[in-house]
């Protein structure tokens, strides 16, 4: 993560989306990512830029942009 040092174990996520009827047919028109990230003290600034620059870097956040919305948070915890 953005040169930061972070484990497997210490990054999860919490993926939730909402499915409406448009025009007769179902879509996915939304989903929520919040990531829940322990990084080592100091490396705040860091992971705070690295999850607001992530739909732009992320391949399938590009995949779906003006077709899902997504909303993207974290959780961020420093050790």
């Amino acid at each position: 993560m953005r040169d930061i040092p972070v484990p497997r174990e210490n990054l999860q996520a919490d993926v939730e989306g909402d499915i409406e009827a448009v025009d007769k047919v179902l879509r996915i028109t939304r989903i929520r990512v919040r990531y829940r990230i322990r990084i080592p003290a100091g490396t705040r600034e860091k992971a705070e830029r690295a999850v607001a620059t992530h739909p732009t870097k992320c391949p399938a956040a590009n995949s779906i942009r003006g077709c899902i919305d997504l909303d993207i948070s974290a959780e961020i915890t420093e050790e």
